[in-house]
């Protein structure tokens, strides 16, 4: 078959599923968006850089609106780009309308009531839904260009509360990260092999190891991990490797079930390292690891130092640099602080609204 010019660059479409990224709704600025080219394989596919993208997940300021039947056009603005989003009113909503009273007027006042119940939490949604030009929206939908404008269909949107600036902040801060560590790394074909592999051996292995971060990263939020030994989180990886069967391992024992386990597992800790989701406190023969958000001894250091140094004319005025912040830490808490861990733990507390920046890396306590 022959292959047109404009392939030379895609991934062939059968490994497509392959890329985290295409499974993902994939959070891009909208500027990129706007200028990603279509596919030349698969029509409404679209590729940033090497990775192929339909679905995304944008955060911006509503700037016009335009309201019909069946649907709204909101015009998003991310302070990189304005796109339009489709986005289709609740059929059941509309439907309804007035008729979600409740038929036992005697029965709210005794107690609760689930068809009042029903009704405030349809209002709710309603206005949730229901955006005027400067209120914050979230969208996440699938890309397509009609009349030669890129434009996102909705498959689900709402309002966004966010009076202290958290959320806008919060993502602020990890778009670059996943430009940086995500979507702006090749899109590379699978590998051979796991076993026996370094990181940045095989693709296969890389591709293995992203999805290893992930489910780790998912497991410290889901239950809420402070510290941890890695046997603990070890099971976590047995399904993204099948075990090979009992031949293979005797005729391999190089590339066994359990050593892909382990190469995975030790370059999984070692990304998370150097990203500060992880560290260990204590370089000791008993490897136990601490959750950067999840350690509140950690916090609560954080906290003393910005309360006790922010009270000199020194730091009172622009509060203390992170650097500062850094070598207290390393004094008083662990030795073996990172930076990226330091970051990581400042931007989770600000979050919190326990500690404030004051300008770029400054920061004092609430």
């Amino acid at each position: 078959m022959a292959v047109n010019p404009g392939d030379a660059d895609e991934l062939p479409s059968m490994l497509w599923g392959l890329d985290p990224v295409f499974s993902a709704y994939s959070r891009l600025y909208i500027t990129d968006i706007l200028q990603m080219k279509e596919s030349t394989q698969v029509p409404g596919v679209y590729f940033y850089k090497t990775h192929p993208i339909f679905k995304v997940d944008v955060l911006g300021t509503v700037v016009y609106k335009r309201e019909r039947e069946d649907f709204y056009c909101y015009g998003v603005d991310d302070s990189t780009g304005v796109i339009n989003c489709l986005c289709w009113k609740d059929e059941k909503s509309s439907d309804q309308g007035g008729s979600t009273k409740s038929s036992d007027p005697s029965g709210s006042s005794r107690g609760f009531n689930i068809e009042d119940e029903l009704r405030r939490l349809k209002e709710a949604e309603q206005k949730s839904t229901v955006l005027e030009i400067g209120d914050l929206l979230r969208v996440r939908g699938t890309v397509k260009t009609s009349r030669d404008a890129r434009e996102i269909s909705a498959t689900s949107f709402y309002k966004v509360n966010d009076p202290a600036m958290a959320v806008q902040i919060s993502r602020m801060l990890e778009m670059p990260q996943l430009y940086r560590k995500c979507y702006d790394q090749p899109s590379q074909k699978p590998g051979d092999d796991l076993g026996g592999t370094e990181a940045g051996g095989s693709s296969r292995f890389h591709y293995l190891l992203s999805r290893s971060v992930l489910t780790l990263k998912e497991f410290f939020l889901e239950k809420e991990v402070a510290r941890f030994r890695p046997y603990d989180v070890e099971f976590l990886l047995h399904p993204l490797i099948q075990s090979p069967s009992a031949e293979q391992e005797s005729d391999q024992p190089g590339t066994s079930f359990a050593t892909q386990i382990r190469n995975l597992l030790k370059e999984t800790l070692s990304v998370l390292q150097e990203e500060g989701q992880i560290f260990r406190k204590i370089r000791a023969q008993d490897e136990v690891y601490n959750v950067t958000e999840q350690d509140k001894d950690l916090h609560t250091a954080i906290k003393d130092v910005l309360r006790e140094d922010t009270k000199r004319e020194k730091y009172a005025e622009k509060g203390c640099h992170v650097l500062h912040i850094l070598s207290s830490l390393r004094q008083r808490y662990s030795q073996n602080l990172s930076r990226e861990v330091l970051e990581i733990a400042l931007t989770f507390l600000e979050c919190n609204s326990d500690i404030i920046s004051t300008k770029e890396s400054h920061y004092t306590v609430l």
